[in-house]
């Protein structure tokens, strides 16, 4: 062997004592740890020795316990339950549940319900039914409806956690850690957020195993100046602040750029300028206070010269930070993203509108109870700037058929926000944002035109993304050839929705598409150019294909309006949804069957 290789050998050699591996719990061969970081250790205690870190339950059936927590009549859902006694007096079904979710630090992943109705009743007998014992698979129930701290248990990256609030139930894959002080809490959080935690816990666990054991032995050092907690609770803030900036929040307010209006004759891009601007802020704070964070745990630890503190950009978990989320690499891919998105949340916004769910008259959500109609809508917001459609049907079509097609209220909706002044410029901003991404750009097409096509053709694409493929807009549709779709808002569905959708809509468009190739033919007759003929014949042939679609889709849809098929909410969507055959775009995708 060359002197070179034996250099180059002794790079991966270490030496290390087996009386200092029996410092590490467990006493695992971590010889890549460093002295400094093996007798964390033996100074200070494990989490476990004061705070609780405890497994949640498991259902044994996910699609029978588990909701989405848009999926329910919001009536059915107590989100703040302070304890058993609470939960159980206020006869809901859903609660709050903690499932882990994706690497996300301070705040966030809220978006599961457990069925824990009459204090639990239906899923301790499923329990006892296929174990003998409920305690096998729902444990720790003493702990339900209090904070914490949560984490994600299976994780194949780094280790984080974050704030568990009041009224949560955890799950196996979402263990929650309990404190009887607030300040300890705190802390516990920054040092699990902090540079120092993840060479810490590979050392007792290289495995990734982060569940309760493994993380109670953690060694945590509470004595940390005051700043720290300071510093956690303003993560947890801006944290907070981005989590509930989006609609798949149920603290969602509003769409974002409606903050940053300035006038009824603004600009839709002066207002993504000033939110764009406002983020940026927002993710630097967060960097500076992380930052802050590990220069102090990394001295309480005696660690400074081994861990570096700096925060990489892509690190700041906030979902308006395009470095972490979209993997962007500079400035202005930073802005197209975050352009790109915004603009689309906006339309999705704008839907929620249409259908009544939002107001722009009223923060938060107006109607998501089963079954609400116009009329429980105008009970709160009497004389609305902007109305929601009487009967939540919405159609999307490739061209303009009905007055109140989702294109044309969009157009009402920028009008009413942003006023008239600009109207056909802010059209214009929103078309190009969604051809930054969403949609390929067409020469010539209009800004009405490029919207329309982006609402035909990917909207429920982004919908079922959003909602993790339980939409709450649910697309009907007749087939390849689109020639008639529309979005029902799941929650204002009712027995008749299919009829009137019928007499509504689809019987007047067989009338109109009749019409209309009667016109084409005669333009046909009366062309002189063989291209333009050649045109007109293509564009009869397509139509001719879209009314036989339409025929076929109006029979299948008479025959299920006369079944008047109701549904219950609490069976969620994947069961809903399959109730009404192939009259549904992407049954597959959401349901899972063929």
């Amino acid at each position: 062997m060359s002197q070179q290789e034996t250099q180059d050998m002794a790079k991966y050699f270490y030496r290390a004592s087996a009386a200092d591996f029996m410092k590490i719990p467990g006493g695992p061969v971590a010889y890549w740890a460093s002295e400094q970081l093996r007798k964390a250790f033996t100074q200070y205690p494990q989490l476990a020795s004061f705070a609780k870190p405890r497994q949640g339950l498991a259902t044994s059936d996910n699609n029978r316990f588990l909701r989405f927590w848009f999926e329910p009549s919001i009536d059915k859902i107590k989100f703040d339950a302070k304890n058993r006694e609470e939960a159980h007096e206020s006869r809901a079904k859903w609660f709050p549940c903690q499932k882990g979710g994706g690497y996300r630090k301070w705040y966030g992943n809220l978006e599961y319900l457990v069925n824990w109705e009459n204090d639990g009743e239906e899923l301790l007998e499923y329990a006892a039914s296929l174990y003998g014992s409920p305690t096998r698979t729902i444990k720790n129930i003493q702990f339900y409806f209090r904070d914490g701290l949560t984490w994600s248990t299976l994780t194949s990256g780094e280790m984080c956690m974050r704030v568990s609030p009041i009224g949560f139930i955890s799950e196996t894959k979402g263990a929650v850690c309990f404190f009887e002080g607030e300040g300890e809490k705190l802390k516990t959080l920054a040092i699990m957020n902090s540079a120092v935690i993840n060479p810490l816990i590979l050392t007792i666990s290289p495995t990734l195993d982060f569940h309760e054991g493994p993380v109670g032995r953690l060694p945590i050092n509470l004595d940390l100046a005051e700043e720290v907690t300071d510093l956690a609770e303003k993560c947890v803030e801006l944290s907070k602040r981005d989590w509930d900036s989006y609609e798949e929040s149920w603290n969602f307010q509003a769409h974002v750029l409606l903050g940053h209006v300035e006038s009824k004759s603004s600009k839709i891009e002066v207002s993504l300028q000033s939110f764009v601007t406002d983020e940026r802020k927002c993710i630097s704070e967060l960097r500076n206070f992380e930052q802050r964070i590990n220069e102090l745990v990394l001295k309480a630890y005696d660690l400074a010269g081994e861990i570096r503190s700096d925060v990489p950009i892509d690190r700041v978990t906030l979902g308006r930070n395009p470095r972490f989320s979209f993997g962007s690499t500079d400035d202005e891919s930073d802005f197209d993203v975050l352009r790109s998105e915004s603009l689309r949340e906006l339309l999705s916004y704008a839907i929620g509108c249409m259908m009544g769910r939002y107001s722009l008259d009223k923060p938060a959500l107006i109607l998501a109870r089963q079954g609400e109609t116009l009329q429980d809508y105008l009970s709160q917001i009497p004389s609305p700037r902007f109305a929601p459609d009487d009967d939540a049907i919405l159609p999307l079509t490739d061209q303009e058929w009905f007055a109140d097609d989702a294109t044309n209220r969009f157009r009402e909706f920028v009008r009413v926000v942003w006023g008239d002044e600009h109207l056909q410029e802010n059209l214009d901003f929103v078309a190009e944002s969604l051809c930054l991404h969403a949609i390929k750009p067409k020469r010539g097409e209009s800004a009405l035109d490029t919207i329309r096509r982006y609402l035909s053709t990917q909207f429920y694409k982004d919908h079922l993304r959003t909602y993790k493929k339980r939409p709450i807009y649910w697309l009907f549709s007749s087939g390849k050839h689109k020639a008639f779709e529309c979005l029902v808002y799941l929650h204002r569905y009712n027995e008749g929705t299919l009829a009137r959708m019928r007499t509504e809509y689809v019987i007047p468009l067989s009338a109109k598409l009749n019409a209309y190739a009667e016109k084409l033919e005669q333009d046909k007759e009366a062309s002189t150019s063989a291209a333009e003929t050649k045109r007109l014949e293509k564009e009869i042939a397509t139509l001719h294909k879209q009314q036989a679609e339409l025929a076929e889709f109006d029979e299948k849809l008479r025959h299920y309006a006369d079944l008047r098929i109701s549904l219950d909410l609490d069976d969620g969507v994947k069961v809903n949804y399959g109730k009404f055959g192939d009259l549904l775009a992407e049954v597959k995708s959401v349901t899972g069957q063929k």
